[in-house]
């Protein structure tokens, strides 16, 4: 049986620091591999920033939206380098 995703809820983080932390993350993922976002607002804008700035190397998967939580499982493409 797999592994749960781990859950990273950024709540009750700074909005400034929210995107740092979910970028770190990502980046320590293997390819294959993912986490769940627990966010307080729909995380749409972040989904673009990836897509801009890797696109192809993610995965991105709404398991809850709203209203008051969205749980959205993040991950790292399999064929994703670097």
């Amino acid at each position: 049986m797999p592994k749960a995703d781990p859950d990273l809820d950024v709540r009750n983080e700074p909005p400034a620091r929210r995107h740092e932390l979910i970028f770190e993350t990502w980046g320590a993922l293997a390819a294959g591999e993912g986490f769940v976002l627990v966010n307080d607002h729909d995380p749409k804008p972040l989904e673009y920033q990836f897509a801009a700035e890797h696109p192809g190397q993610f995965t991105w998967s709404y398991l809850e939206q709203g209203p008051e939580v969205w749980r959205v499982r993040i991950g790292r493409s399999a064929e994703a380098t670097g």
